[in-house]
């Protein structure tokens, strides 16, 4: 599958700046880390967006370096990021945010 190009949407944006804010009160710095992990994570949709399992509706993939997934959804060749989540939270909490936002 080609993709032409991954848009964050604001609601996911949002939450990869909470997770930051997150990490930065526990240890300063690991924001940041948090933030720049995170992000090449989405980056990485251009290339293997669509090999990932679909979980409430929409692929999810799991971040390498923090306990998160990105969910996302794929039309008109393009990977369109509509939320990135803690997955140390309530799994009904999870799947009720990300249905929420389809």
């Amino acid at each position: 599958m080609i993709i032409k190009d991954v848009v964050v949407l604001r609601e996911a944006a949002d939450d990869l700046e909470a997770g930051r804010v997150f990490y930065d009160q526990r240890e300063t710095g690991v924001g940041d880390y948090f933030w720049d992990s995170l992000i090449a994570d989405v980056e990485s949709l251009s290339i293997f967006a669509g090999i990932h399992v679909k979980k409430y509706a929409l692929y999810r993939m799991l971040a390498k370096r923090f306990p998160y997934a990105v969910y996302y959804d794929i039309e008109d060749e393009i990977a369109y990021v509509i939320a990135l989540l803690p997955l140390r939270r309530d799994p009904v909490w999870l799947e009720k945010k990300v249905r929420d936002r389809t």
